[in-house]
């Protein structure tokens, strides 16, 4: 922004920048009468506010910029309404407007008077600092900058906890219609946003847990410096720039600020500034104090009138303080006075800068105040002091000490002298010492040499002397050349100049010249100084030309002195204390002098005269200012050609041609500095609301400065001044301007001291001004002003109405005028303003319940001003979110609609108190119990919109319970409003629909279990089955939700909860009957032919899932927190529980479960059984087993035992993956697999036990052998311990199956000795023989294709298919077992032989084999030696096999392998 006294033009443009413009308050208030239109405090609208302040304001060539000041323009009459107004009309708004002009103009000069020269206040510099304030402008860049970053568009780095708190600021913040008109108060600084920010983060970081190595100190601080990177500002003020008056806020300013700054307050332009600064001689401090002076003579007289003439007094209060009030008039005077003598007089020529003053203590003030009050202060009259002073006045009280600068620079026309001898000057004052110059050569006589003297002679000598260096040996001093003789006077001319040197006669250098400049400093306490003829009755009595200096001595107190030359003390001297000087015409009859003056006392008369007319005028105006005289000397007129005027007369005859002139000429004692003051304090208000701070009302350390000088030297009354201010404080409140309550605390505590008579709090516009924080102390009226007016006392109770209404409004609006807390402590301000307010007098306090009552009402109100708001607010949001086209006549809303719009308001109602704790509660702590009665009228008007909205909604329906979860989970956590009206009412309400809600979801759950269970396929879902998931998850989702209600009263809460674990124990218990009776069913099934081949299904598994589900959903769904309800320890006095639902479920759960475990092995084992039987058909002793022996061995019709037994492990795998994959519980499958074991176990043991008189069959032996190892390592595989495994019966077996393969073995090996070979052996050499036939004889293909026909298959196909069933464990045991060493055999391979017939042929390899029986005995032999029982053993399995080869080939392949098959 421009400064605005940068040129006459950017004035024009104040207040461009500027929020609001001036409004001009009135100097005297109103009674209230009517209600602000904003809903604000009752208040008539005066003549001067609105319509009227501007008309007196903005007059003149102001009017035009003052429109554009008022950013609201309001006040000024628009230009359409120009057009209707009457020519007379027009005219009498012109002269108002001029007349307002001429009043701002005036106020102007008296302010520039109390700046120019103050002597009374200081610059405040301990304010408080005000920061930016946020303008509308502003705070849509800030949502901007916001935004910006939500949306990715920054480059600022951040993590998604400190995203979401930026969001969250953003929406309840920056967002809300409260800080927008906390904006438009100008109430919200950068600061306070930054503050709030803060606020709002703390909470979330205390929630975040502790992380090692990052505090949350560090987690804050660098929250906050990117909320800085974020709301930075773009716009950086450059280097050295310089800051306008309206951004020196919070400084200290200079005169030059200060004038700029009530320029743009009181809207002057520049060039009358100019103007008048000129013409008033602002920076002569001599003119200033002469000025000062003269006020207070005129205060005097004035005085001196009142109390001749009471009549022109003011009234006041009481008749007896007429008396009184002339004596604190004369104390003002005389405190004035003494204040002007505390300056130094040095102070007139000090250098402006920053204004230094010093700094006059209370004491001294009051006690020169009461040792001037009892004398008389007429101007006639001086006090007895003035006259001792006067005639202790001595010679040496006007001593004048003189600064001289001598600087010698250059000789001329120096001949004398060779060009290369050495010279110098010297310089002397006086009897002072001598100073020289360098010495140079004579062709080059050049200096810049400066010697600095001090003497007390006011006409002092000036000796400069020129000297050659004496070349001679013998010679003691150098020659003089010359020298110069200079008689300075402080107005001579200090630029350099020629002096014509005094030489010797007969010297060469007769025109010598000597360059010096003469530089004689004013003394400050010297005024004026020349010559002057004079001539006086008691001094100067004879009429001659003197030289004459004016000396003040003391503020008071000035000399004119006579000196003569090269003398200290004046010759003669007369104080001009009475003394009043003027012009006068010529006196033909003395010589001398042609322009007259003279000073004149009564008794005595001085005459003076001058030869130069500029001269007279300049010795005319230094008396004047001396003498202090009101009447103000006017040259005389003359017609013959005048001499130049000086700068001032110029500067005058400006002034009075644009009009100033009676400005500057009037009388501040013709004024009425009250309504001055008023409107000066106005305007600053104005100004000081439209700066860039957040001020609230506290002006800045200059305002504060100037105003307290104005008062001080102006006379303004102290009460008055703040009575004016609480009124101006008002109207901006009135306004919706935010207003610091402890400012208007201030003003009003003192404006009711001093109305009531009791002591008050130091001035809060003065040195307490800066300090609101402090409490406010109680002492003694630094005024000391004890009367009363009748009109401060009738303001008083105006303004106090005014205040106690307003107050009354805040705390109704409080939401609204103290948004969020802000400004900070202003709403316990308020409330400390407000008892003070209801006070009757200073010292009485006031009685609690008359406060609590005001408050209470303030609070009722604001419950129903808030829901208002909030209900209109929620509304308008509803229509946001659901537009709809316009249509006529009344819409109508659908119970759904209004339900939903419900839920959103009970959502802002809440966040609307938790907002209210959180920012307000702090303010209320002496009041507690009225906020929350204030929650509870506001609930109350809650809950009639809801009753009414939930009488509308359809039975049945429970869209409502969403209500009810935001309300009661708000109500439960507030200990104060917990189980309170609302809170009641709240349960009465939704109680019947909970109930009516858990009855119809116990029969739909009821119905879903019956049709569900009726349509169920039992394929696995989750954990169970669809019905049964289903079931769960709604009994899961009713308990929770009832638990989510967290319903206040335990006594219904617990019922609840007693009847939603009954229902859920039926329900569990009902869908386990049904899973188990579909279960047993499903057992009920018969195995196919090969049982071997079962496969347990998949329903059983999901059936066996469901029951086990079923267990783990009653521990959550029959038990609270997982402990029965029915198995906690019964109190001393009450009954024990009746019913144990969890216990009860989970008794049944696993007697279901144990039943299932039963059957389910059962049936597996059944399996092994029928495979034992199989088994038992091998029987020795049995027709069947002969049979099947005999056939084995000739043709091997069942095949091996091996083969069964592969398939009975493959049986047992492939139940064990469908069992262990498909059935969710480990532990219950692991029981399974152990009762399985258990089972098999014993099965097989009975089996082994019934023939323990009876050799097993090698089919058996060998299937037996290979399911007894394969179980062992399957089950060992699935978990089972090794005690388990290693049981008894499993040890007995073992060891029987050892001794029957063994049994085995030693039977194969005595086939053998027998001659007889194995079938694998046969099996063998039939192939390789078949192959060796092939060789020799391919013309016999087709006979050798019919014997490999009838050929067994090769064992190779054995192997692969046992390797097809054998699990991957068991290759490493083949391996091994092949890796054994084999008993040796002979291997004879047949002579080639021509035969053909089909019996040799197929007993070539037994007759061949036979040859060496006794080779197989001893081959058993070593085995039992050296391999044991298994070696035997697998010598047997060979013989076995080829037994069965034999078999074959006797009776045919096909055939026997049918018969091995069915068998």
């Amino acid at each position: 922004m421009l400064e605005p006294s940068s040129s006459e033009e950017e004035d024009d443009d104040i207040g461009s920048s500027f929020n609001s413009g001036f409004n001009g308050g009135s100097s005297h208030l109103e009674p209230p009468g009517g209600v602000h239109q904003n809903g604000g405090p009752p208040r008539v609208p005066s003549p001067m506010s609105v319509d009227g302040s501007m008309a007196k304001i903005g007059g003149g060539r102001g009017q035009e910029n003052r429109g554009r000041v008022d950013g609201r323009g309001s006040p000024s009459p628009s230009l359409v309404s120009e057009k209707t107004l009457t020519e007379a009309e027009l005219q009498e708004k012109q002269q108002k407007e001029e007349e307002e002009r001429k009043t701002r103009i005036q106020l102007y000069v008296f302010v520039l008077r109390a700046i120019a020269y103050p002597f009374n206040a200081k610059q405040p510099n301990d304010m408080t600092k005000r920061h930016q304030k946020v303008t509308k402008e502003g705070l849509e860049k800030l949502r901007a900058k916001v935004d910006s970053f939500l949306k990715g568009e920054t480059q600022i780095p951040c993590d998604e906890a400190f995203q979401n708190a930026v969001h969250s600021y953003n929406d309840i913040f920056l967002k809300s219609e409260r800080v927008t008109g906390l904006v438009n108060g100008g109430g919200l600084s950068q600061h306070d946003c930054r503050d709030v920010f803060k606020h709002q983060i703390e909470k979330r970081i205390r929630t975040i847990p502790e992380i090692d190595g990052l505090s949350k100190d560090t987690v804050m601080t660098s929250w906050l410096a990117k909320y800085d990177a974020i709301t930075k500002d773009d716009e950086q003020r450059r280097p050295g720039q310089r800051l306008p008056t309206a951004m020196l806020g919070n400084e200290v300013m200079t005169k030059e600020q200060l004038y700029d700054l009530f320029q743009q307050i009181l809207n002057i332009k520049k060039f009358e500034h100019q103007l008048l600064y000129n013409a008033m001689q602002l920076d002569s401090m001599d003119e200033q104090a002469a000025a000062i002076r003269r006020e207070l003579d005129a205060r005097r007289e004035k005085v001196a009138m009142m109390e001749k003439d009471r009549r022109l007094m003011p009234k006041f209060v009481l008749k007896d303080m007429e008396g009184l009030y002339i004596e604190e008039m004369n104390a003002a005077i005389n405190l004035l006075k003494g204040n002007l003598e505390s300056l130094p007089v040095q102070q007139g020529a000090a250098k402006e800068g920053k204004i230094k003053f010093g700094k006059i203590k209370p004491g001294k003030r009051r006690s020169s105040m009461l040792s001037r009050s009892q004398s008389s202060l007429s101007r006639g009259a001086p006090d007895e002091a003035d006259d001792s002073h006067v005639a202790q006045l001595s010679k040496s009280d006007v001593v004048l000490t003189f600064q001289i600068e001598v600087v010698v620079l250059e000789v001329r026309n120096l001949k004398s002298v060779p060009p290369n001898r050495i010279i110098y000057c010297t310089m002397e004052v006086g009897n002072s010492d001598k100073l020289a110059t360098d010495q140079v050569e004579a062709s080059k006589p050049y200096w810049d040499t400066q010697g600095d003297f001090s003497t007390t002679h006011c006409l002092p000598v000036v000796k400069v002397k020129l000297y050659s260096e004496n070349p001679g040996m013998l010679s003691l001093d150098d020659k003089e050349l010359g020298k110069v003789v200079i008689n300075p006077t402080p107005l001579s001319s200090k630029a350099p100049e020629w002096y014509k040197a005094t030489v010797s006669k007969g010297s060469q250098d007769q025109e010598l010249k000597i360059k010096v400049a003469v530089r004689m400093d004013k003394p400050m306490n010297m005024k004026h100084c020349g010559y002057l003829y004079a001539m006086g009755k008691t001094v100067w009595k004879k009429w001659k030309k003197r030289y004459f200096v004016l000396v003040q001595v003391s503020q008071y107190t000035f000399a004119i002195c006579s000196y003569k030359e090269k003398k200290s003390d004046p010759s003669e001297m007369l104080q001009l204390d009475g003394y009043t000087v003027d012009y006068i015409e010529p006196a033909g009859d003395l010589e001398g002098g042609k322009f007259f003056f003279n000073t004149v006392r009564e008794g005595d008369s001085v005459l003076f005269a001058t030869e130069d007319e500029q001269d007279s005028h300049n010795w005319v105006m230094a008396f004047y200012r001396a003498t202090g005289q009101a009447h103000k000397p006017a040259p005389p007129v003359t017609t013959a050609k005048t001499t130049s005027l000086n700068k001032n007369q110029g500067d005058a005859d400006r002034a009075r041609k644009h009009g100033m002139e009676e400005y500057i000429a009037a009388d501040p004692i013709d004024f009425d500095h009250h309504k001055l003051f008023s409107k000066l304090q106005c305007l600053s208000l104005d100004w000081r609301l439209g700066d860039p701070f957040a001020s609230l009302g506290w002006f800045t350390p200059g305002q504060v400065y100037v105003l307290d000088e104005f008062c001080a030297r102006y006379g303004v009354r102290g009460c008055y001044r703040h009575l004016c201010y609480l009124s101006d404080l008002l109207d901006k409140c009135e306004k919706h301007t935010v207003i610091d309550p402890t400012l208007i605390h201030f003003s009003y505590a003192y404006c009711a001291s001093h109305v009531h008579g009791n002591s008050v709090p130091a001035n809060p516009l003065g040195e307490q001004f800066a300090t609101p924080d402090k409490c406010i102390e109680e002492s003694t009226r630094p005024d000391g002003v004890g009367t009363v007016t009748q009109e401060e006392k009738e303001k008083f109770q105006e303004i106090k109405e005014r205040l106690r209404v307003q107050l009354e409004y805040q705390l109704t609006n409080f939401r609204f005028c103290f948004p969020f807390g802000r400004p900070e402590g202003a709403l316990k301000s308020t409330l400390s303003l407000l008892e003070r307010v209801l006070m009757k007098d200073i010292s009485t306090p006031v009685p609690q319940n008359e406060v609590r009552s005001v408050i209470k009402k303030s609070l009722e109100n604001a419950a129903l001003v808030n829901y208002e708001r909030l209900s209109e607010e929620a509304r308008i949001e509803a229509d946001l979110a659901n537009p709809q086209e316009d249509m006529v006549g009344e819409v109508i809303i659908p119970p759904a609609r209004k339900l939903e719009d419900l839920i959103r308001l009970a959502d802002l109602c809440v966040d609307l108190l938790r907002q209210n704790e959180e920012f307000y509660a702090e303010a209320f702590a002496w009041f507690s119990d009225l906020l929350v009665e204030h929650s509870e009228i506001f609930w109350s008007l809650f809950a009639v919109d809801m009753d009414s909205v939930l009488s509308e909604q359809p039975p049945d329906t429970w869209d409502s319970f969403p209500l009810f979860q935001i309300l009661n989970d708000y109500l439960r956590a507030d200990d104060n409003l917990k189980n309170g009206k609302f809170h009641q009412h709240l349960r009465e309400i939704f109680a019947p629909q909970v109930v009516r809600y858990v009855d119809l979801m116990e029969s739909s759950i009821a119905q879903s279990i019956h049709k569900g269970f009726e349509k169920e396929k039992w394929e696995i879902k989750g954990n169970g089955c669809a019905t049964s998931e289903d079931l769960f998850w709604k009994l899961d989702a009713l308990q929770s939700f009832i638990r989510d209600l967290h319903w206040p009263d335990p006594e219904f809460g617990n019922h609840l909860n007693q009847r939603l674990k009954m229902m859920a124990c039926d329900m569990i218990e009902s869908c386990i009957q049904r899973t188990y009776n579909c279960f047993e069913m499903q057992l009920k099934k018969g195995i196919l032919l090969n049982p071997t081949d079962y496969v347990l299904p998949s329903e059983i598994c999901a059936m066996v899932n469901v029951v086990l589900d079923a267990k783990n959903q009653s521990l959550k769904l029959c038990a609270v927190d997982g402990v029965d309800v029915g198995n906690q320890k019964p109190e001393a006095n009450s009954k024990p529980k009746k019913h144990k639902y969890h216990t009860k479920i989970d008794d049944m759960i696993e007697k279901t479960s144990a039943n299932m475990r039963i059957q389910l092995v059962g049936k597996l084992v059944s399996v092994l059984d029928k495979t034992l039987s199989k088994l038992g058909a091998y029987d020795e002793g049995s027709m069947m087993g002969s049979f099947l022996s005999f056939a084995n061995k000739k043709i091997n019709v069942t095949g091996t035992g091996t083969d069964l037994g592969k398939s009975y492990v493959s049986f047992v795998r492939i139940n064990m993956d469908t069992v262990t994959k498909r059935i969710a519980d480990d532990l219950w499958v692991l029981n399974v697999m152990e009762k399985w074991y258990i089972d098999q176990v014993e099965l097989l043991s009975k089996w082994l036990t019934e023939r323990l008189d009876k050799s097993l069959h090698p089919y058996q032996c060998t299937c037996l052998a290979h399911i007894v190892k394969k179980i062992y390592t399957e089950y060992e595989l699935q978990g089972l311990e090794e005690d388990r495994l290693q049981c008894g019966q499993y040890q007995a077996i073992e060891q029987r199956m050892a001794t029957e393969e063994a049994t085995c073995a030693l039977t194969n090996a005595e086939a053998t000795e027998n001659g007889e070979d194995s079938d694998d052996e046969k099996r063998k050499k039939s192939v390789q023989k078949s192959k060796m036939k092939k060789e020799e004889s391919r013309e016999d293909g087709a006979k050798v294709q019919r014997q490999s026909s009838k050929a067994p298959p090769p064992p190779v196909r054995e192997e692969s298919s046992d390797t097809e069933v054998d699990s991957e464990d068991e290759k490493p045991k083949k391996q091994k077992a092949k890796a054994k060493p084999k008993p040796k055999e002979k291997e004879k391979q047949p002579p080639p032989s021509s035969q053909t017939g089909k019996d040799e042929s197929d007993f070539d390899s037994i007759e061949d084999g036979g040859k060496i029986p006794m080779a197989a005995a001893g081959a058993v032999k070593d085995a039992l030696a050296t391999g044991g029982v298994d070696k035997v053993a697998d010598i047997g399995k060979e013989s076995v096999a080829q037994a069965g080869k034999m078999l074959t080939k006797g009776i045919g392949g096909f055939a026997g392998k049918a018969f091995g098959s069915f068998f």
